[in-house]
């Protein structure tokens, strides 16, 4: 029973963590974004903010799943965690620089715009998460 107490705690613990650094990189996200996100995916049914969006939160928990399953503490995640965050927000970054009117085309709903953004978080996601494997 005192394992499965610690093993519950730990689970909280990676699991809060990687929660409140989701929310970090969304609130970063967002900031980047010179438009509103949860205005076009909720008011004006934008598939392309959806999916442009929904892929670099699936980005990030590519790599926040590798942080949380390579790490030896939650110290250790922390730092991961946040080298997740960063190197999402750096993928956008770099699908904004290979598509120059990207915000403009996601605004429009041109779909190929959020496939493109999804597609670069999704493969750093997984590639920033083997990096952090031992």
């Amino acid at each position: 029973m005192p394992d499965l107490i610690a093993n519950l705690v730990s689970f909280f613990a990676y699991f809060v963590g990687a929660l409140v650094y989701g929310l970090l990189f969304g609130a970063i996200y967002t900031r980047l974004t010179p438009h509103r996100e949860f205005h076009l995916i909720v008011g004006e049914r934008n598939a392309t903010a959806a999916i442009a969006f929904g892929g670099s939160l699936v980005g990030y928990a590519l790599a926040a799943s590798a942080a949380i399953h390579n790490a030896r503490s939650i110290a250790e995640f922390a730092v991961w965690g946040l080298v997740a965050v960063v190197t999402q927000v750096v993928a956008y970054l770099v699908a904004r620089l290979f598509h120059h009117d990207l915000p403009d085309a996601i605004e429009r709903n041109v779909l190929s715009a959020g496939v493109w953004v999804a597609a670069v978080s999704i493969a750093v996601g997984l590639v920033s998460a083997a990096c952090m494997s031992p």
